[in-house]
């Protein structure tokens, strides 16, 4: 017999006929020899509802009282879907969060889970009962008990965190659609469904866009091992299988507040190349890495800053055995730059052998802001002045000088208290099996772009800025450091540029400007007309020519590259907004990952 959790969103119990429909759905897995265990979200809008009664009697209403209103929508649910069951003779009860044992912060309305208690759930699946639990709700830890809610995507976090404290065989979401696709199927009807997809490939994805499964539900996946599968309500098709690496052994203690990151790496076998001074115009970072794949090159971190004049900057950095070829592809072509109608300064090609890679990742980095200003104010604490930085969702990744290496991975590893007998040097190994080179194309137009310019290059800066952010609980995605130095009253200097929600852009750029008061920067600006769209993949690795088929597709549709980072699993190019919905459409269809029959969202 498997014990099975299941998790039907708001749409899939949306009325009484389709409550009805999952009670048939529920009663067959029964028939079929599993315990169930079944967490459902409010009915279809009742939430939206819920909130805007609570608006109409106030502007503002209290956080305490709102978790009081919006969790009843799910106990509406689980008293009809348990009614529903029992009139198909399947002995079932209903629970809400606080009587299951969901305990979590003191923290209304964006609560985490601290731990489960399950003895109830046991003794009731001991007596063959369905148990029906309420999403998205828990009950505090202090001896108040205040009812709590868990935020967007709260569903799917308490889905998990059952299955994970239950130690549960595997956990089934089901939602309105067949699985996992390859993109948003209603901006990319061509967007097909994908059989399995790694739980950092789906960190990644869902962070970006792709709305089906919360991050947070993932993260408690990947960080348990618990096997995932994401299923369509209407229909009996195979779905999306979410896998994730053997985890370290990890206490269900603190389920959602352990660590942030669990990974401090480094990886000494990197020499960096730069071109500085590179025509700001389309197909320009095309041209330069399908040369740089013609000749089978392996590229690993990869920047482009903020344009300067009609101008930015390239980076990207290479294993010691190919710099030669690949410096050698730099140089040829940066005469044809330099002759570039849009050129008017010369390109220049910079090549430094003698710097290491250091990287923090995690799962629990996601949504949590200061992870990374934590990591940039260790190394300036130290004096270890960053040359690069790189993040994904799940790994922050900084370029320094090659002398500084052991000293930031112990100091690291000490600051985010890390075992590194736990830990190896970067290798290629996290991503083992075989695996597409792109799985998924996202698209957000949720984000804006800071702007900063000439931040004084000294460490600190970094912590500084990042540092007063995470003080406004303002999360930072993307962040970009400048190539390019200029010396502004005899110090030197770098722009630096980073992304952040659109609601977040105005105070982002309060704070930047109280700073620019204290340190003084240059000019600092805000830019909403933007969308990031990225491309993820765990075959990626070892995989030469993806970033050059990535930018080629966005060349061929004369779109302009405003910023690129990366990560090892992960392209994202920053574009104007109003480029965004063409720009998804010709790189999903580079990579190949349409196909003829477009996908029934009802089926």
């Amino acid at each position: 017999m498997a014990l099975v959790v299941q998790k039907y969103g708001g749409t899939s119990v949306g009325s009484v006929e389709r409550i009805q429909a999952v009670a048939n759905r529920i009663r067959k897995s029964v028939q079929q020899g599993n315990s169930l265990v079944v967490v459902v979200s409010a009915m279809g809008k009742t939430t939206d509802t819920l909130v805007k009664l609570a608006n109409e009697i106030s502007a503002s209403p209290c956080r305490r009282e709102m978790d009081m209103l919006l969790s009843t929508g799910e106990q509406v649910t689980i008293a009809l879907l348990s009614m529903a069951l029992q009139e198909l003779g399947q002995p079932a009860i209903s629970l809400t969060g606080a009587q299951v044992g969901i305990v979590t912060e003191a923290e209304h309305s964006r609560a985490r889970i601290l731990q489960v208690c399950t003895d109830r759930i046991e003794k009731h699946l001991s007596k063959g009962e369905v148990v029906v639990v309420a999403g998205f709700q828990g009950v505090s830890h202090t001896d108040i008990l205040e009812i709590t809610t868990l935020g967007r995507g709260g569903s799917d976090t308490s889905a998990v965190a059952l299955a994970a404290s239950l130690k549960a065989d595997r956990c089934e979401i089901y939602t309105d659609v067949p699985g996992i696709l390859t993109t948003d199927p209603r901006l990319v009807p061509s967007a097909q469904l994908m059989p399995e997809i790694t739980a950092d490939e789906m960190l990644e994805l869902a962070s970006l866009g792709a709305k089906v499964l919360h991050p947070r539900a993932v993260e408690i996946a990947r960080n348990y091992g618990m096997p995932l599968v994401v299923l369509s309500s209407w229909s009996d098709r195979p779905g999306t299988k979410v896998v994730s690496r053997l985890p370290q052994p990890r206490s269900l203690q603190g389920m959602e507040i352990a660590k942030p990151v669990d990974g401090v790496e480094v990886d000494r076998d990197q020499a960096k190349i730069a071109l500085l001074r590179v025509p700001d115009f389309p197909g320009v970072a095309a041209s330069l890495f399908g040369e740089i794949s013609a000749q089978n090159i392996d590229v690993d971190l990869i920047i482009q800053s903020i344009h300067e004049g009609n101008t930015n900057d390239i980076a990207f950095t290479v294993v010691n055995r190919v710099l030669q070829a690949a410096s050698s592809v730099a140089e040829a072509i940066a005469p044809s730059l330099r002759t570039h109608p849009a050129a008017t300064d010369e390109a220049e090609v910079m090549i430094d052998r003698q710097i290491a890679k250091v990287a923090i990742s995690g799962a629990g980095m996601i949504g949590r802001p200061g992870i990374a200003a934590k990591m940039f104010k260790t190394l300036a604490d130290a004096k270890i002045n960053i040359q690069m930085i790189s993040t994904s969702e799940v790994k922050v990744s900084c370029v320094i000088d090659e002398v500084h290496c052991d000293r930031a991975l112990h100091l690291l590893s000490q600051a985010f208290d890390v075992d590194l007998s736990s830990q190896k040097e970067i290798t290629q190994n996290q991503y083992r099996g075989k695996h597409p080179p792109v799985r998924g194309v996202a698209l957000d137009t949720n984000q804006a772009r800071i702007a900063i310019r000439h931040v004084p290059d000294t460490p600190g800066m970094a912590a500084q800025i990042f540092t007063l952010l995470a003080k406004k609980n303002i999360s930072v995605d993307a962040i970009i450091q400048s190539q390019r130095c200029h010396i502004i009253n005899h110090v030197p200097t770098r722009d630096i540029a980073f992304t952040v929600a659109q609601q977040d852009v105005d105070l982002a750029c309060e704070v930047i400007a109280e700073l620019d008061r204290q340190i003084g920067c240059g000019q600092v600006s805000g830019d909403r007309a933007i969308a990031k769209l990225s491309v993820v993949g765990a075959g990626m690795i070892g995989h030469p020519g993806v970033a050059a088929k990535f930018f080629a597709a966005l060349s061929q549709e004369k779109i302009n590259i405003q910023m690129i980072t990366t990560s090892e699993i992960k392209i994202s190019c920053v574009i104007d907004e109003v480029d965004a919905i063409k720009a998804l459409k010709a790189v999903h269809e580079a990579f190949g990952l349409g196909g003829k029959e477009q996908v029934n969202l009802t089926a």
